[in-house]
């Protein structure tokens, strides 16, 4: 410690230090017949140690110890050539002496710490001044005072609390065991006396509150969402993986997994039947045909519609077994069943098919035939039954690409050849550099499900069209190089399959997918098919005319509904209806525009006739009758002049809703407009116009969701069960389909908030 100064009644002999009657041995300071060992330091009424120390470079107030050039004020100790008495300050091996009053405190004090309670502090043998802390349960050693430094006790408390000592582990399985039935401890020869002054409160997530049934409902959706097969929680793996996350999760068999996924249907289910009591106006409908390979059909319902805050929702509503998909009879009895099971048999507007049989009009009509007995179909079914747009899209190009399929295949087998070996790439790629070929496109194989990947790839290989014919050349090895006949041809199908690759995105890149805005792509889609089959080329000509022969049906089925929902969009009314139609039938135009102002006007004279009844917060807010006469004034000398006005209002009635939207100018076109923004601000100014809006911008023009990809979607009238699922009850296979849709759209679980691993006294 340097050289001593005298201090009055202290005596410093080596390192050794006597304050009154107090003497200091290294890491040790005695406080009258009491030692005090380690970090631990008396002063007044208060201990410091464990964690209530601080190491190295730090500033402490009050009654505590530093070790390794600290500042200390107050009564305290320093070790290692460092001691402060009063206000004072000592920096390396200097001391400066102030007055030192030596403890009154006598008593022994307990460690605070409830590390303790669970760890011995034992010396080392051999090694002055060093301890380590035994731990009491699985006796294991951990450093703790070196002679000059403690470790401190974090690590100490982390051995208890986040279960590495094997000893706790053990304790917790026990009391899992006898959860069930009562707990016992001594072996179970009784319950033991727990300590009753404190005990530890844990705080993080590897202490949380452990709640069985709770975890079981998320078993049951991450199986509902990622499709897993019930079994998965008999596998020993699975068993296995959550037994090391939770010893205390009694992991269920398949029957108790059913009845999990099944409360998770019936919640969701109770959850979308107080969505729908409350929907302001009527719900369009999506179908699909499922088969299985047991011959089973199942038919899947999904709703689509308009809320109170004018956000468009889908959600499916059934996922029924049906003896017969195809028939209109089982079909029309699927829907029926639907409808009152969701307490909708008064709100049906239309319904959207995803086939594309020949017999689609026979099919449709007796469809409308079956459904009109029991339900009220607006403007007598002529918008009832819709065909989906992404289905034809597929359809069309898939007709495309059978039309070159023999192409297709020389420039799958040629990008094969020259993917097969890093050499060969080189090579290609030095024949493109010579040959100046500008493209950046890479080639890559197509995914033969998906038609968008096919057009991708040709688009790239017409880049390389003379690299593929020089490669061909030079390598005697490669021989599927294509034609310059074939070339003309898959130039032709990549010109037409363009139109529908952009048609697609279009739809896709909507955020809001409404029914206006699918007009505006088939018929742009109508205008390019129709002239291309007369185009010069006879290669082209003939691709057109099968793709146009396929579109036009889907044109004379479907514009009608695709115009009226244009018509509702204030950017265009009935202004952009008159000019496409004069691009597409020229000098006839004139007839298919009144047939669409005519169904325009007796769609909404229904809506005038039969209104729905009105939600408490629509009453609320209807404006009175617009023909309604103004009161009479009173006091202002001109009840003649209103007189006046009154027969004026009968003998010109004022302009019906419909009227007085087409008659006003159009909305600007901006880049942001959202048209269900635009009617909720005008419900009041357009109240009867604004329920049609609603239900027929919630037309689903495509069987495919927002965010779904039009490129896979289905492109043929059914789709196929896989074995697995055909395997399990009906009610079970309408419980995962269902739920997982509705989960997808369920607000998420409240976020734990990650507490420290640290230990508090509770």
């Amino acid at each position: 410690m340097g050289e001593p100064n005298g201090i009055e009644n202290a005596m410093v002999h080596d390192n050794e230090m006597a304050v009154g009657e107090e003497m200091i041995h290294g890491n040790e300071m005695a406080d009258g017949s009491e030692m005090i060992h380690g970090d631990e330091m008396v002063q007044g009424n208060e201990m410091v140690h464990g964690d209530e120390m601080i190491h190295a470079d730090e500033m402490i107030h009050g009654n505590e110890m530093i070790q390794v050039e600290d500042m200390i004020h107050g009564n305290e100790m320093i070790h290692v050539n460092d001691m402060v008495n009063g206000d004072e300050m000592a920096h390396g091996h200097e001391l400066v002496s102030a007055e030192v009053t030596p403890p009154t405190l006598t008593r022994r004090r307990r460690k605070k710490s409830l590390v303790w309670e669970h760890f011995t502090i034992e010396p080392v043998p051999g090694e002055r001044g060093c301890q380590r802390a035994c731990c009491n349960l699985c006796k294991a050693t951990f450093a703790y005072s070196s002679g000059t430094k403690i470790a401190g006790t974090s690590h100490l408390k982390r051995h208890i609390t986040l279960g590495s000592c094997p000893m706790i582990k053990n304790q917790e399985r026990k009391m899992a065991l006898n959860s069930a039935g009562g707990m016992t401890d001594n072996d179970g020869e009784g319950t033991a006396e727990r300590p009753t002054k404190r005990r530890y409160r844990y705080t993080g997530f590897a202490n949380a509150t452990f709640d069985q049934d709770r975890s079981s409902s998320y078993l049951a959706k991450l199986i509902i969402l990622h499709d897993y097969p019930l079994h998965i929680v008999q596998q020993p793996a699975f068993t296995a993986l959550t037994e090391s996350l939770q010893p205390r999760f009694r992991v269920a068999d398949v029957d108790t997994m059913e009845g999990e996924v099944y409360a998770v249907y019936q919640k969701g289910k109770e959850s979308l039947l107080q969505s729908l009591s409350s929907m302001p106006g009527r719900i369009s409908l999506t179908i699909g045909l499922w088969t299985t390979s047991q011959t089973l059909g199942y038919v899947s319902l999904a709703g689509q519609f308009i809320d109170t805050d004018w956000k468009v929702h889908r959600r499916m509503l059934n996922f029924m077994m049906v003896s017969s998909p195809h028939s209109e009879n089982a079909l029309s009895e699927a829907i029926s069943s639907s409808l009152t099971d969701w307490n909708l048999k008064d709100k049906l507007f239309t319904i959207t098919l995803d086939n594309d049989c020949s017999s689609h009009d026979i099919y449709s009509a007796n469809l409308r035939d079956h459904l009109s007995n029991k339900n009220n179909l607006m403007l007598k079914g002529q918008l009832f039954v819709v065909r989906c747009y992404a289905n034809i899209l597929n359809a069309v190009a898939h007709d495309v690409i059978a039309s070159i399929h023999g192409v297709i295949y020389n420039i799958r087998e040629s990008i094969k050849f020259i993917k097969a070996s890093s050499a060969r790439e080189e090579r290609f790629a030095e024949i493109a550099l010579q040959l100046e070929i500008p493209s950046t496109k890479t080639l890559c194989l197509d995914v033969t499900t998906q038609w968008n990947t096919t057009y991708l790839m040709l688009l790239a290989a017409l880049d390389y069209r003379q690299a593929f014919t020089t490669l061909e050349t030079c390598d005697d090895n490669y021989n599927e190089s294509p034609s310059a006949e074939d070339w003309k041809r898959v130039e032709a199908a990549c010109n037409y399959l363009k139109f529908l690759y952009d048609s697609a995105h279009s739809i896709m890149a909507a955020a809001n997918p409404t029914s206006n805005l699918f007009f505006h792509e088939a018929w742009k889609l109508q205008l390019e098919l129709s002239n291309a089959i007369t185009h010069e080329d006879q290669v082209f000509s003939s691709i057109a005319k099968e793709m146009h022969e396929r579109f036009d049906k889907y044109w004379k089925d479907c514009n009608l509904v695709l115009a009226i929902a244009v018509v509702m969009d204030p950017r265009f009314k009935m202004k952009l209806v008159e000019f496409s139609y004069s691009k597409i039938y020229g000098v006839e135009a004139a007839k298919y525009v009144k047939v669409v102002d005519d169904a325009l006007h007796d769609l909404y004279k229904d809506y005038v006739a039969q209104p729905l009844p009105l939600t408490g917060e629509a009453n609320k807010n209807a404006p009175a009758n617009n023909n309604t006469a103004a009161a009479p004034s009173t006091g202002d000398g001109l009840l003649d002049f209103d007189m006046y006005l009154s027969e004026i209002a009968i003998s010109q009635p004022s302009k019906s809703e419909l009227e007085q939207y087409l008659d006003e100018a159009l909305t600007p076109r901006i880049q942001d407009f959202e048209i269900v923004d635009w009617w909720k601000l005008n419900t009041l100014k357009f109240p009867t116009l604004s329920k049609m809006a609603r239900d027929i911008l919630a037309i689903p023009m495509s069987m495919v969701s927002s965010g779904g990809s039009i490129f896979s979607a289905a492109t043929t009238g059914s789709r196929m069960l896989d074995d697995y699922r055909s395997s399990l009850r009906p009610e079970i296979v309408e419980a995962l389909f269902c739920a997982k849709d509705w989960l997808q759209y369920a607000p998420p679980p409240p976020a734990e908030a990650p507490g420290s691993a640290g230990v508090k006294l509770e």
